[in-house]
């Protein structure tokens, strides 16, 4: 039985590499929960005040209707066979040998695979990963393994009772991998390095003389033994040669400083840690062989790249799939479920079902073994600060990240780990190398901090300790030094907006917490005999988005006056459906009444995309552009902290077209009727003076029209009903000239298509799909490829002050209170950001002093970490009843709001070692900082490393 399609359901499909990619309507009360249907709730909109009492999904939460991926059967989906078949997947837990098969005898005749498959079925079949994720989905016999955890074989049993007795009898067992000869691990070059050189002019003002925005950053030449070989210094040679020389020149005045000038060295170091999204990866695939059709539901933060990558991997295959359908689900994910491998997994495990339908979910021990890790760092970093002025001279990072045994993001986030290790300070020259090699630990990807986390926060420790050396106030030292709106980055970069990390380090050095810690600390040492007190402080600016992002977006009214909002972005757990629906507020007077979110329909408005668009030369831009379907990028995943500013600019964009060429022109015709046909309201009222009174449009003491009213109108004389909008940001956004009705606009948009009244035939445009009409562009104007070199320049800040309390007896830090400041524009919900800056701190303070991975043997790539063995944080240890933060006013009401839910972890990091140092005297570089290195340095023991890259 199949799910029936009807003509205009495949009129909506994408067509990828041949291969039709249909995202599936909901058919069931099950998958309609699914699909937010039944689970979001119409948001309780208080007019008056223009407030939300809770979020879209605060019903399902907390009656236990939310519903993910991982709670889907085959029975629930309709049209489904019944019959679910389950599959598991054995992994290599060695890297250092030939793998020479598995032996399944412990499983007897009754507890065997229904089906099993190998990377010689994959290869008869022409299965493989999609080019992102590398070669070997199923290890071959013979090689050794690229990392541990390795994937060598798919099991698949007809029937849950035996495959969870038999995955039960396989979990924990030597012998189930053979191995041949011992190969020692692979060795690979490193999967990325790059290096940002600046140095700057007389004033922070002036212009650089060499920065990797004006000439070009430096690549490596070659690799030799992990390590980037750069061009060689020349003055005169090539922009590279010029920027190895001015590397040169300050290598050599850290080398031998004047006598008025400090320079410090020093090494940190940051661990791996897992996600522990609460959702395990998972997925659920059906292939129909009589229709050549897979159906496939999965856990995701990029629905479109899974339905294009997976269109394009079952087109490459041998077995004759024609269409896939997808159904994306809401998921929880930091960053793990972003271009993560597991749905590849998933997708060619339901080619195996034999006709029913394969679940691939993780247990616990699973996911730890298999999941995206965030990378480790190991830091090296000198700096040169004037003594007298406590001024920062220099900034030198070096900086070797492990991505493990695939390569991912990790060139994304070796990158902007070096263009973030500023964090908030200026430095007229600076020289920051990041690499990050390939090993046979895990795969490390796009996880929340992306980076940052890790320079940033060995950058504010550093900063501590010439503080302590120079003997002054910490958050002083910063204000001397901080980074202010004009001044250039360390790519020589000028940021966007006002950068106010200056107010929030004044707000933090009046804060009692602060000013009375010296007080504070003999009061406390006092009362509590045998612990040790003391405050630390950190303040970070973390950079929001890739450079790269892309958008589409949907906002439509109906006859009735309901708001329609489709959007690209998943919602994460994060509110934003939630959050996307307010914005449509501002111009529609009310938020969206109906939100879907994770679409990857767009036929009304056809772009396409060709090229990488942070490689893409000017000359490849120059050439494409002039076709109006063109983009550098198709659409981005939910990650980057890209949800309030860069998807709310595309949703903001499109309520605004839809009130300006629709309901504004409806009120204008139904004010000028009141006034015998419209002699006096077109030439007296303008749309600056339209507002929204309590779910009301007003404009010019005109009377009050609610929506229903206006939409109605709106349907009746054919004026724009619903309008699809593409945006695309390269640190910049792009701009277009479309022809409207109300003439010629130059939006900052590079696609747009409109709906007009119920979208009959009439209406400008050429048509698309579903009504609309596609608005070809006249001209665009894309920001310049070369503005990639910029590597960030969209900020929010953060600052925290921690409490701690260091137990001499057991070495147990406690985190007694903690208060954050936070810069992040105007805030959408400011419930959501309270409930960000929360999970944000409780994800730093484990970071700090609780979570860590071993990368390699001892780590879990060997299957046998689970909560029992990795410590989160819990409320104990979060100070949850103490804790406060606040977030300081935007600088006017048309700030936008920025992305604020990566800066929020960062900065409690350094706050709480910082705070460790004031209580003992003792500096930690090691990150967790756990009770037996605190016993250790207590008694004077030297710290072993971490083994690292």
């Amino acid at each position: 039985m199949t799910a029936s399609l009807s003509r205009r359901d495949f009129l909506k499909c994408s067509v990828i590499a041949g291969i039709s990619v249909y995202v599936a309507a909901p058919g069931s009360a099950a998958l309609a929960a699914l699909f937010e249907q039944q689970r979001l709730r119409p948001m309780p909109w208080d007019a008056a005040t223009g407030k939300i009492r809770y979020r879209t999904d605060a019903t399902a939460k907390v009656t236990g209707e939310k519903i993910f991926s991982y709670d889907m059967r085959a029975a629930d989906l309709p049209g489904w066979p019944q019959r679910q078949a389950h599959a598991m997947l054995l992994r290599a837990t060695r890297a250092d040998s030939a793998y020479a098969g598995f032996d399944l005898s412990a499983l007897g005749d009754g507890l065997r695979p229904d089906r099993i498959v190998t990377a010689a079925d994959l290869q008869r079949d022409g299965v493989q990963f999609p080019q992102f994720y590398g070669e070997d989905m199923l290890l071959p016999e013979g090689k050794t393994p690229a990392y541990l955890g390795h994937a060598v074989a798919l099991l698949v049993w007809h029937d849950f009772a035996r495959f969870r007795t038999a995955k039960s009898a396989l979990k924990f067992r030597d012998g189930v991998i053979r191995w041949g000869a011992k190969t020692g691990p692979l060795e690979r070059d490193p999967w990325a390095a790059f290096r940002y050189v600046r140095v700057g002019g007389a004033t922070p003002f002036d212009d650089d003389a060499y920065s990797s925005l004006k000439d070009t950053p430096l690549f490596p030449l070659s690799y030799s033994k992990k390590r980037p070989q750069w061009p060689q210094a020349n003055p005169h040679g090539g922009l590279d040669a010029q920027g190895a020389a001015f590397a040169g020149q300050i290598a050599a005045a850290l080398d031998k400083p004047d006598d008025g000038t400090l320079v410090l060295q020093r090494e940190y170091f940051s661990q791996s840690i897992d996600t522990a999204a609460f959702e395990l990866d998972n997925g659920n695939a059906w292939f129909d062989t009589a229709n050549a059709t897979v159906h496939f539901v999965v856990a995701t933060q990029s629905p479109q790249e899974v339905a294009e990558a997976g269109a394009k991997m079952l087109a490459a295959s041998g077995l004759g799939v024609k269409t896939l359908v997808l159904h994306p689900c809401y998921t929880v994910g930091y960053g793990s479920k972003d271009h993560n491998p597991f749905p590849f997994y998933a997708l060619m495990a339901g080619l195996y079902g034999d006709g029913r339908p394969v679940r691939l979910a993780n247990d616990r021990y699973e996911q730890f073994q298999a999941s995206l890790k965030r990378h480790s760092f190991r830091m090296r970093y000198r700096i040169a600060v004037d003594r007298k002025s406590g001024k920062f001279e220099i900034f030198q990072g070096d900086m070797v990240g492990d991505g493990g045994g695939r390569q991912n993001f990790s060139p994304s986030v070796c990158l902007v780990a070096a263009t973030a290790a500023q964090s908030i300070y200026y430095f007229p020259r600076s020289d920051l190398a990041s690499t990050v090699i390939a090993s046979r630990a895990l795969d490390a990807g796009s996880a929340r901090g992306y980076g940052t986390l890790q320079s940033m926060g060995a950058t504010e420790m550093l900063v501590d300790e010439v503080a302590a050396e120079l003997k002054i106030d910490p958050i002083e030292l910063r204000q001397r030094n901080v980074f202010k709106t004009g001044m250039k980055n360390t790519q020589g970069a000028i940021p966007g907006g006002a950068m106010r990390a200056d107010e929030v380090l004044a707000k933090a050095r009046t804060h009692p917490l602060w000013r009375d810690r010296e007080n504070r600390k003999l009061e406390y040492e006092t009362a509590h005999p045998g612990k040790r007190y003391g405050v630390g402080f950190g303040c970070v600016q973390k950079d929001f988005g890739t450079g790269a992002e892309a958008a589409f977006v949907e906002v439509a009214v109906s006859k009735e006056g309901r708001i329609l909002l489709r959007h690209g972005a998943i919602e994460m757990g994060t509110g934003t459906a939630t959050s996307q629906a307010a914005l449509c507020a501002e111009w529609l007077g009310r938020p969206a009444d109906d939100v879907r979110t994770g679409e990857t329909d767009w036929s009304a408005l056809p772009m396409y995309a060709t090229d990488d668009p942070w490689l893409m030369q000017q000359s490849v831009q120059d050439a494409r552009q002039a076709d109006p379907r063109w983009t550098p990028n198709y659409m981005s995943p939910s990650s980057a902290s890209n949800s309030a500013y860069f998807c709310g600019h595309a949703t903001r964009e499109a309520a605004r077209l839809l009130f300006t060429e629709g309901l504004w022109p409806a009120a204008r015709a139904i004010w000028s009727a009141g006034f015998g046909g419209g002699q006096l309201a077109p030439l007296s009222v303008r749309a600056e003076e339209a507002r929204w009174v309590e779910g009301k449009l007003t404009a010019g003491g005109l009377a009050p029209l609610a929506l229903p009213q206006l939409a109605a109108k709106a349907h009746e004389l054919g004026l724009v009903t619903g309008a699809v909008v593409h945006t695309f940001n390269r640190w910049q956004w792009a701009e277009a000239e479309f022809p409207l009705a109300t003439g010629t606009q130059r939006l900052p948009l590079d696609g747009l298509a409109l709906r007009y009244g119920d979208g009959s035939p009439a209406g400008a445009g050429r048509a698309t799909a579903n009504g609309y009409r596609m608005i070809e562009r006249s001209r665009v104007h894309y920001p310049p490829a070369q503005r990639n070199n910029a590597g960030v320049v969209y900020y929010a800040t953060m600052a925290t002050i921690a409490e701690v309390a260091v137990d001499t007896g057991s070495g147990r830090v406690e985190l007694l209170d903690h208060h954050s400041i936070l810069e992040c524009g105007n805030q959408i919900v400011p419930e959501l950001v309270s409930g960000q800056i929360q999970g944000g701190l409780a994800m730093g303070i484990g970071h700090a002093l609780h979570e860590h991975l071993p990368l390699y043997e001892d780590g879990p790539g060997n299957g046998t970490w689970n909560f029992n063995r990795y410590a989160l944080p819990r409320a104990r240890d979060v100070a949850v009843w103490t804790q406060s933060s606040e977030v300081l006013p935007p600088v006017s009401e048309t700030d936008p709001p920025k992305g604020m839910a990566e800066v929020v972890m960062i900065a409690v990091v350094p706050a709480i070692v910082n705070g460790i140092a004031h209580a003992t005297g003792l500096r930690f570089r090691e990150l967790p900082v756990t009770p037996e290195k605190v016993l250790a340095a207590l008694s004077g023991e030297a710290l072993p490393k971490e083994d690292a890259a």
